[in-house]
């Protein structure tokens, strides 16, 4: 046995205290579990009823190309230690390119468990993040919904998404070499997931933040039809992605910040990868900040926008759930600072415009908003209309679009505030460690009562009777109906969770009739 392919928790006996032996090679009893799959033989651990493999290689990334496919090993790897993220910049570690690899939590290793399956991808944008961090343990999922919980790690910023293409013929896939990674995850996973209990053909990608802006743009590509039946964003929609001659500026900006010329990328092979990383801090010749890197209509892999100017019609094949919170900005700038306590009306109108996607009067919105919030301080309307312009604006796109195709979308809002850390409100990822049931996790700020635990309850309830159906419907518990134009109903996630129709209406009118424009395209 090998040690070398990265993995996890634990696993419920099917058989208690017996061992026997499955057609499909798992053992059952009170050793590790093991499975043998078309991919190889993996030696996982099983915790309080649940087997984790950790670390299982999907591919080989090689850079600014797309992935090849890992091997398969003729000895049996052990899954217990989880892989290495994509490098970035922050502390998250350990960091590798060779970043392609997978964790797997099921209750119940074998081939008949045939049992729904939970792909999530992470947030962070396109440029940071992880499949392996505690709020995104799968265990607790797992055994709660009986289902087959997948996280996966993928190629991130310059790495997934420098667009090359037109500078250099040779770097035909580099504007979505992350992608191409997830497609071959998620390849790997219908040949393989029966194996660990799962379900081919009920697969659900589940992602958050940037996780679900790149489920949103694999709705749109043609090589990932056919690999997941369902989708949950949260608070990660993809309205449109990187249009080239952008994509090639930015490009352009990065190659300088390296000291190279547009006709050097070549020499991008030779660069270490931590001045990969730390070229990412040039300013973005489209948007403010570090530079944007992310999906780019290429032509190749990617033809048109997920979601304009209609629903990308291979996406309409994918039954659909999205939803965010109330106060998302409230996680990308701390309400309790200085800076935002010290926000006076004089200055709002410009620090919103700074802000929104969207060519709207700074100073109309701000007067929208007081006349609605008249006891609102600068900095809550601030966060009000950020998060109402920015987040919560293209989720209504992706259901309106949805619903003229006459294919159904649930949308969701939560509105449970931190019980945790008050100010934050019902922050951007509140809702991950309630889905997951990590409440615990540092960056959950849950609280454990038993109000959270009610909803977190209630969300996982919810999210796999999607998982199992493609519906969130179940006997027991109130109606939660498509969305449509008319009513556009929304289940709203709070201590006493209901369904409201056209929440947001004063905010919605305020601004559809303004073009919007995705962040970084």
């Amino acid at each position: 046995m090998t040690p070398g392919a990265f993995a996890s928790p634990t696993r419920r006996a099917m058989i208690a205290g017996s061992a026997t032996m499955l057609a499909t090679g798992v053992v059952h009893g009170a050793g590790d579990p093991v499975i043998a799959c078309r991919a190889g033989r993996f030696v996982g651990e099983r915790r309080n009823g649940v087997a984790a493999f950790r670390g299982i290689r999907y591919g080989q990334a090689r850079r600014f190309r797309a992935p090849t496919a890992a091997p398969v090993l003729a000895e049996t790897v052990r899954a217990t230690e989880s892989g290495p993220a994509c490098p970035q910049r922050g502390k998250r570690r350990p960091q590798a390119e060779d970043c392609l690899s997978l964790n797997i939590w099921t209750p119940a290793p074998g081939m008949r468990a045939r049992l729904p399956v939970m792909v999530w991808i992470h947030g962070g944008g396109y440029a940071y993040g992880s499949a392996n961090d505690p709020i995104t343990d799968g265990r607790q999922l797992a055994a709660a919904g009986e289902v087959v919980v997948v996280t996966v790690n993928h190629r991130l910023n310059a790495l997934g998404y420098l667009y090359l293409a037109r500078l250099d013929a040779a770097f035909p896939d580099s504007g979505n070499a992350g992608q191409l990674d997830l497609v071959l995850a998620l390849q790997w996973v219908r040949d393989n997931v029966a194996a660990f209990g799962g379900d081919p053909a009920r697969v659900t990608l589940i992602g958050q933040s940037g996780g679900g802006a790149k489920i949103a743009t694999l709705m749109a590509m043609p090589a990932a039809r056919g690999l997941f039946r369902r989708a949950i964003t949260m608070s990660g929609q993809q309205v449109t992605v990187s249009g080239p001659v952008h994509a090639t500026r930015r490009a352009r900006a990065y190659l300088a910040r390296l000291g190279l010329k547009d006709t050097e990328s070549r020499r991008l092979f030779d660069q270490p990868v931590e001045k990969l990383i730390e070229a990412l801090d040039a300013d973005d010749p489209i948007e403010r900040g570090a530079i944007y890197m992310g999906s780019v209509l290429d032509d190749r892999w990617l033809t048109r926008h997920p979601f304009w100017p209609d629903a990308h019609p291979i996406g309409l094949d994918v039954d659909l759930m999205l939803g965010g919170t109330r106060d998302e900005t409230r996680d990308f700038s701390d309400p309790a600072s200085p800076e935002m306590r010290a926000l006076t009306w004089e200055a709002l109108p410009d620090r919103i415009a700074a802000e929104l996607p969207v060519d709207l009067s700074p100073e109309a919105v701000v007067s929208a908003y007081r006349a609605h919030m008249p006891a609102a301080s600068p900095a809550d309307i601030f966060y009000a209309a950020t998060t109402d312009g920015r987040s919560w604006r293209p989720q209504v796109i992706e259901a309106e679009v949805r619903a003229r195709a006459g294919r159904p979308a649930y949308v969701y809002q939560v509105d449970f505030a931190s019980p945790t850390n008050p100010s934050r409100g019902a922050f951007h990822g509140i809702d991950i460690g309630l889905v997951f049931g990590t409440l615990d996790a540092p960056d959950a700020l849950t609280g454990t009562g038993p109000d959270t635990r009610a909803l977190a309850w209630l969300m996982q309830r919810r999210f796999v009777a999607f998982a199992r159906t493609g519906n969130p419907n179940l006997a027991g518990l109130s109606a939660w109906s498509s969305y449509d134009e008319q009513r556009r109903a929304t289940m709203i996630f709070d201590i006493a969770s209901r369904v409201e129709n056209d929440p947001r209406r004063w905010q919605r009118a305020l601004f559809a009739p303004v073009p919007y424009t995705q962040p970084g395209t």
